[in-house]
C-alpha cells in the first residue's frame, strides 16, 4: 500500500476500529488524513447516466457506488478468489481505495469541510467474487477501516452490508456506496 503509511496498511481491522473508538478529542478531519499518511483522490464522477451524489435533505447525503480508483488514476480490476483471482488482501486494498474515493466525494459535496460529517450511516458493498469465495464481509473491512480511521468512532462507525456477485462494471472487484448524515452549513 504505497500511498498509505505502513502502520496503517498493516494494522488489523480490530486495531483500527479500537483506535478510532478510543479517540475522543476533536481532530480536524483533513489533519487526521495527513496524520494517517493518506491522500484523497479526485472526487468521483459518474461512469454512466446518474449522479455521483444526491441530497435527500440538507443533512442527508446519498453517494452512488464508488469504484477502486488508485492514486495514479488507474483502477483495480478482477474477480476476488478462485483460480488467478485477487487475494483477500488485494481486495481489501481495493475496498480502501473505494473508501478514499467516497471521502473525496463527500469532501467535494461539503465544500472541502469533512468536519461537517456527522456520521457515516451505512455502507453497502458489492464484491465481484468467484462462487467459492465466501469472505465478502472481510473485503469490505478495507472501506470500513478507512472510515473509522479518518472519521473516528462516533462519526465513522456505521451499519453495513456486503454481498457477492459474478461481475461488476468496468471489471471492478468491489464497489461501495454510502449514506452520510452531515451537520448543516
Amino acid at each position: 500500500l504505497g500511498y498509505m503509511r505502513a502502520a496503517f496498511a498493516s494494522a488489523s481491522p480490530r486495531s483500527l476500529a479500537a483506535s478510532a473508538l478510543r479517540r475522543t478529542a476533536p481532530l480536524h478531519t483533513e489533519a487526521r488524513i495527513k496524520e494517517l499518511g493518506l491522500t484523497l483522490p479526485a472526487a468521483g464522477t459518474p461512469k454512466a447516466n446518474y449522479t455521483i451524489a444526491c441530497w435527500e435533505s440538507p443533512t442527508r447525503l446519498y453517494l452512488s457506488g464508488h469504484l477502486p480508483i488508485k492514486p495514479d488514476g488507474s483502477m483495480a480490476t478482477g474477480t476476488v478468489g478462485g483460480e488467478g483471482g485477487l487475494s483477500l488482501e488485494e481486495a481489501q486494498e481495493a475496498a480502501k481505495w473505494c473508501g478514499l474515493g467516497l471521502l473525496a466525494t463527500i469532501q467535494d459535496q461539503l465544500g472541502g469541510d469533512l468536519d461537517r460529517v456527522e456520521q457515516v450511516v451505512k455502507l453497502f458493498g458489492i464484491v465481484a467474487s468467484a462462487p467459492e469465495f465466501k469472505q465478502q464481509h472481510l473485503v469490505l473491512n478495507g472501506c470500513s477501516d478507512v472510515m473509522m480511521a479518518v472519521l473516528g468512532g462516533k462519526r465513522g462507525y456505521h451499519a453495513r452490508s456486503a454481498i457477492g456477485t459474478n461481475t461488476l462494471p468496468l471489471d471492478s472487484p468491489v464497489e461501495v456506496e454510502a449514506i452520510i448524515t452531515v451537520k448543516p452549513a
